[in-house]
């Protein structure tokens, strides 16, 4: 399946030296440019969040935790939607976390980046105030391999949100995740190609890579690497509960009769079996 993945420390980019003269449009990428325009939609995002946590806790989100920000992008799209927002952002990459200081906090207003803190750091480790939203989203926490990890990070989760907080995690599954394949998606002047390159059944380990391609023929080969666990939906769901969560919640999107996402997402306890799928989950304090 052609995943939407997030940066998460794990691995570097190959990226080409650049020719001075005549760069290719590989050599003159921006990799994060390219990463949010292929896999992320904030917005979207975002709005979910609120219209969920409303859902759960008849009330609107102020605070919200970015978890393995990368670009802090979610964070500075928080803080845009309210004057009373705020927002922190955690990650383990100095250099994403810099990027997106100077590429998306950057275009906040001064009053805006006053609501944001950018923390450099492991987000098991990280203490902030107690937040309404924790989010852990495009399956970074998935670099948590062994269940004692995920278990410690999800209890640290816990600890740090509001007496009504609620956390949002996604993750994806289907037969397509449990082989090696390539898949690609065209997109405004480059192609995104999603690589799972080795899944171990015995294990759940994966290895995957984002690759992207030119119209000029040049390539940015491992632009991201990701060492991985494919965790299942019910295993996060009892791990979640073992942490003190309670009310786990799978939804699956809304599609049209094109397959197409419609935004609209909606609990689920069963699932349906397919090659590919993607879920968000919640789960409350």
């Amino acid at each position: 399946m052609a995943a939407r993945t997030k940066k998460s420390g794990s691995g570097k980019n190959d990226r080409p030296r650049k020719n001075k003269k005549n760069p290719t449009m590989a050599e003159s990428a921006d990799l994060y440019e390219l990463y949010e325009a292929a896999v992320q939609n904030v917005p979207e995002q975002i709005r979910f969040i609120d219209m969920t946590f409303e859902e759960i806790r008849g009330r609107q989100p102020l605070s919200f935790r970015e978890d393995f920000c990368g670009t802090a992008s979610a964070a500075c799209e928080w803080v845009r939607q309210g004057k009373n927002r705020f927002a922190f952002g955690v990650d383990l990459d100095q250099e994403v976390l810099e990027w997106g200081r100077s590429n998306r906090m950057g275009r906040l207003g001064k009053r805006q980046r006053q609501r944001i803190a950018l923390m450099h750091g492991d987000v098991r480790k990280v203490e902030t105030p107690p937040v309404d939203v924790i989010g852990a989203f495009n399956f970074s926490y998935w670099i948590f391999q062994e269940r004692a990890e995920l278990l410690r990070y999800f209890k640290t989760v816990y600890q740090n949100l509001a007496p009504d907080g609620v956390f949002f995690l996604d993750a994806f599954g289907g037969y397509s995740a449990l082989k090696t394949i390539r898949e690609k998606m065209d997109f405004d002047g480059f192609t995104y190609v999603w690589d799972q390159a080795r899944y171990h059944p015995v294990t759940g380990y994966m290895q995957t890579h984002i690759h992207f391609r030119f119209p000029d023929g040049s390539k940015l080969k491992k632009a991201f690497s990701y060492e991985w666990r494919l965790w299942t939906l019910p295993e996060l769901r009892e791990l979640l509960l073992e942490a003190g969560f309670q009310n786990p919640t799978v939804r699956f999107e809304h599609l049209d009769d094109e397959g197409e996402g419609l935004g609209l997402w909606y609990p689920d306890n069963c699932g349906t079996p397919g090659s590919a799928w993607i879920a968000n989950i919640t789960a409350e304090v």
